[in-house]
């Protein structure tokens, strides 16, 4: 797994790959690898890091 995680921060959004269905999500904290996200369809969700890369969300 690559670190792209270690450089989200808190206020980013992001979407998790394996669950498109939870919309956009708004990164609350990452800490030791655990991410945080407040997701707009499935609501605060802590992500283990090491498992999963969060794809960030580029809004125009």
């Amino acid at each position: 797994m690559d670190d792209l995680n270690a450089l989200l921060e808190p206020g980013m959004l992001v979407m998790h790959p394996e669950r498109p269905d939870w919309g956009t999500g708004q990164v609350q904290s990452n800490i030791g690898g655990r991410i945080t996200v407040n997701f707009r369809e499935e609501g605060k969700v802590v992500v283990d890091g090491t498992r999963v890369t969060l794809m960030p969300v580029i809004e125009d």
